[in-house]
């Protein structure tokens, strides 16, 4: 197997909001927030529902790769009702391997609510429900051995049982990536992150915010100097600044794609990842990489959601 993914699996709900929606719910726009299932459920009540569908961060990279034609797998944590039911199905129809078996858990399957607002950036209100107690015998060391590169995302980590199953899965892995996932992760698990991007990972996901935040610098140029330091490979999404790979003193960048009908961008980060390592897996070089990356997180932004449609 190419890349085995282990992340949170969440059942995504997509909402089209107004912007004092946020406001009025004291939500800060474009990140994510972690909520008990009460909030959650009083936030629904008041929704229109666009389209239910199995997200998760690391799963919608797993997703982007397989549609490319990658052998790829994905463990997350879901209980036995319907909404694990859906999840399974939903990788299972994009040619993913689910490599978990679910059970009837105390908690329900999470789900995180994706409120786009007009300009097409999106606020996310999750209720991790039973994806964030995935613990180290969820994680099935046979296949993380089988995989070329382990795919990991910043959202899943969290002192207790989900760091152990992260801790498990690294030491069995021929080779890490993981995405730092959001600017709120970042600052909430600063030491953790640093310490694994410096000795822990071979590839880092992150965008322009989040790694400046990581490592408390002010310009873009400390950036390039600290992942210059590190000698691992960095990948960084900049917006319309386009993104850049940084590997030991290699710097390659790529422009961002121009004059595009942006309809919501859940999942634009999701897709790079997904795309780069595409290009990764079958031994493209740096640029084309990103050139791939872009492609598929241009395509993700002029759709609803954060699943291609084949």
């Amino acid at each position: 197997m190419k890349i085995l993914g282990i992340g949170n699996a969440i059942v995504d709900v997509i909402c089209k909001v107004e912007e004092n929606f946020i406001t009025q719910n004291k939500l800060t726009k474009s990140t994510m927030k972690l909520v008990d299932e009460i909030e959650f459920k009083k936030l629904l009540t008041i929704l229109k529902i666009e389209e239910t569908v199995s997200g998760g961060s690391v799963a919608n990279s797993i997703v982007g790769l397989a549609q490319l034609g990658n052998k790829v797998g994905f463990i997350g944590k879901v209980s036995d009702d319907d909404l694990g039911k859906k999840y399974e199905e939903g990788l299972k129809k994009e040619n993913v391997k689910f490599f978990y078996s679910k059970k009837k858990e105390a908690v329900p399957t999470g789900t995180c609510l994706i409120l786009i607002t007009p300009d097409s950036e999106r606020t996310m209100v999750t209720f991790l429900g039973t994806a964030g107690k995935i613990n180290e015998n969820d994680i099935d060391a046979i296949a993380v051995k089988n995989s070329e590169i382990l795919f990991l995302e910043g959202y899943l980590w969290d002192e207790g049982e989900p760091k152990k199953a992260f801790e498990k899965a690294i030491s069995h892995s021929n080779k890490v990536a993981m995405s730092l996932s959001d600017l709120f992760c970042v600052e909430r698990h600063k030491p953790h992150f640093l310490e694994l991007v410096k000795n822990k990972l071979d590839i880092t996901f992150a965008n322009e915010q989040e790694i400046m935040s990581l490592i408390d610098v002010k310009t873009f140029d400390d950036v390039i100097d600290f992942a210059k330091k590190v000698n691992k490979l960095i990948v960084i999404t900049r917006g319309e600044k386009g993104a850049i790979a940084i590997n030991k003193n290699e710097v390659v960048e790529c422009a961002a794609k121009k004059n595009l009908n942006i309809k919501d961008l859940t999942g634009a980060g999701d897709l790079f990842a997904g795309g780069y390592l595409h290009g990764l897996i079958n031994n493209r070089s740096t640029k084309e990489n990103l050139d791939i990356g872009t492609e598929m997180s241009s395509k993700i932004i002029q759709t609803i959601g954060a699943r291609l449609n084949n």
